[in-house]
């Protein structure tokens, strides 16, 4: 439970990293949502066998973190967290699509293993880009800018909560394996009947801890309004950086620029 809880519920680093004062922490918030989202729909759109025309795209998550100031070796152990769920997605396509595209001499490409990694790399930079988006807005601000670009309001508060409930969960489930291993010497004796009962009563605590939090929260005041301490006001360095970018996701998604690199090399070296 500790390494689960340190490895990949230790989110709240996020909210730290999130409050740096680089230039591209200090975009709007609506402005990079926007253009995350027009990045993911640009990498999504490619054809289940692109594989050149998604390279450039990585562009965007470099340029983002090297600015932002973003510690790239964390985003990585998170990216490599939900790997496995892409993985298992698409590690059944050679087996599935067998039909040989590239021949190497004696060794073939076959189109599944293309699609393979065609996945792997929509993979990497949608995910990657959602961290980034995460790490270098905070997710309060994210969901502030959902409801300016007219979200419905209790969808958008449903994402806050149960972000904000994540906590609470593991919280409460590190104090019941914490108080069950002083009390069974390291844990043993983990029976169906065991688990079960401390699933039940991880339940319970949570729901009765939520009930405080929300009275809490209504007794300061609050109405169902996200609030922020800085007032969101769109400027002209938010409209240069979202065009900026949907311009060069229009050329990087348009134009082939490998292509046109590799002609390049090939015509300087005949």
């Amino acid at each position: 439970m500790a390494k689960i809880h340190h490895a990949f519920f230790d989110v709240s680093y996020f909210e730290t990293l999130a409050g740096q004062n680089t230039p591209v922490h200090l975009v709007d918030p609506r402005a990079k949502v926007l253009t995350t989202l027009l990045f993911i729909l640009m990498v999504v759109s490619f054809d289940k066998y692109a594989i050149s025309g998604l390279l450039p795209f990585f562009v965007f998550p470099a340029v983002m973190i090297t600015i932002g100031d973003l510690p790239l070796s964390y985003l990585l152990k998170k990216l490599f967290l939900v790997a496995p769920f892409a993985f298992f997605i698409g590690i059944f396509n050679p087996f599935l699509d067998k039909q040989t595209v590239l021949q190497f001499g004696a060794f073939a490409i076959t189109g599944g293993w293309i699609s393979f990694t065609s996945i792997l790399l929509r993979f990497t930079l949608t995910v990657g880009a959602a961290l980034i988006l995460i790490a270098t807005t905070g997710f309060r601000e994210i969901c502030l800018a959902l409801e300016k670009f007219k979200i419905p309001r209790i969808f958008v508060l449903q994402l806050l909560f149960l972000y904000r409930y994540i906590f609470i969960l593991i919280e409460e489930a590190s104090r019941l394996v914490r108080a069950r291993r002083l009390r069974t010497f390291n844990g043993r004796g983990m029976t169906i009947h065991v688990a079960s009962s401390l699933i039940g009563h991880l339940l319970l605590r949570t729901i009765n801890r939520a009930r405080r939090i929300h009275l809490a929260m209504l007794c300061r005041g609050f109405d169902g309004e996200i609030r922020l301490m800085r007032d969101l006001k769109i400027q002209k360095g938010d409209y240069l950086f979202a065009g900026g970018w949907l311009l060069a996701f229009l050329i990087m998604r348009f134009i082939d620029i490998p292509a046109l690199f590799g002609d390049l090399v090939m015509g300087l070296y005949p």
